[in-house]
């Protein structure tokens, strides 16, 4: 077929079309975050599925990137996000402390920070056994507000747990009034006598779910999930190789939840972090923000 010179040269010479130059500018970006970073790890942002990487990029320099255009630019990329997995059951029921009731009754929403907590713990496999971790979470914010681990499974992990939760919340300015309401399964961690008098003490609270309902403690199960599939999982972005002890685990940890907290965005906070969606509340009800340093620096 015959091309005319003049046609030609047009076609070489026209700029690319709109879309396109935008394209490659989200593609760029997307690649971008598997650049190894100085441990050889690739931005936590992968695991984003369509509808969170549409957000994130829009917040990233894209206002009007489209979930059409991000769900076919990932595909072409091959990028699919985090498919989960199946939380494994790790608590067993207490049978001789003290057991509340269930306060709470499956309604995970809370008006304001520190009204409602939410915890639980799972275990992670390292070379000499398992380590367990225990968060506590805010259901104002979703928010991580403690966490330890621990190699046993025992009352004063779960209690360490909780003694840290209440540490930083208090020296990141927002501290926990007396009547908290503190939600956990009916395992035998949660409702020893030792466990209860320190709830008592600190003036929070107890509400214990069922016995083998996992619905009843949703909320805390849902964060769970995500650190197993997230943080721990083979393949994670938190994960620099084999987790061989409990100081592998910390590490994850403690990275995991630094980004949770302050960079993780959320559907359920209308693609916000936990951070800024606490910000906005203590904002709104003060004119002025509190001193967050502390608060990043201690996740």
């Amino acid at each position: 077929m015959q091309v005319a010179a003049r046609t030609y040269r047009a076609w070489k010479t026209r700029l690319p079309a709109l879309r396109a130059v935008e394209d490659a500018r989200v593609i760029d970006t997307l690649r971008a975050l598997n650049i190894p970073d100085a441990k050889g790890r690739p931005r936590p942002e992968i695991l984003y599925g369509r509808r969170k990487m549409t957000a994130w990029l829009r917040r990233n320099d894209f206002p009007e990137a489209s979930k059409h255009t991000v769900d076919r630019l990932m595909r072409d990329e091959g990028m699919n996000g985090l498919v989960r997995g199946r939380k494994t059951r790790t608590t067993i029921p207490g049978k001789d402390g003290k057991r509340a009731g269930d306060r709470l009754n499956r309604n995970f929403q809370a008006s304001a920070p520190n009204r409602i907590w939410v915890t639980d713990f799972t275990y992670v496999p390292v070379y000499s056994g398992f380590v367990y971790v225990a968060l506590v979470i805010d259901l104002y914010s979703r928010a991580i507000v403690g966490w330890e681990t621990s190699t046993v499974k025992d009352t004063a992990f779960v209690e360490q747990c909780l003694k840290m939760a209440l540490w930083r919340r208090k020296n990141a300015n927002r501290p926990v009034d007396k009547g908290l309401l503190h939600h956990s399964d009916a395992g035998s961690q949660y409702t020893s006598i030792r466990y209860t008098d320190t709830l008592e003490i600190e003036g929070l609270i107890p509400s214990i779910g069922s016995v083998g309902d996992a619905y009843d403690n949703a909320a805390a199960e849902t964060v769970m999930g995500l650190f197993k599939n997230e943080a721990v999982a083979k393949g994670s972005p938190f994960r620099t190789g084999a987790l061989k002890t409990e100081s592998d685990v910390i590490e994850v940890v403690f990275d995991w939840v630094h980004w949770y907290n302050n960079e993780r965005l959320h559907s359920t906070l209308e693609h916000q972090t936990p951070e800024e969606f606490e910000r906005t509340y203590y904002a709104e009800i003060s004119g002025s923000l509190p001193d967050a340093a502390a608060h990043k620096t201690a996740a």
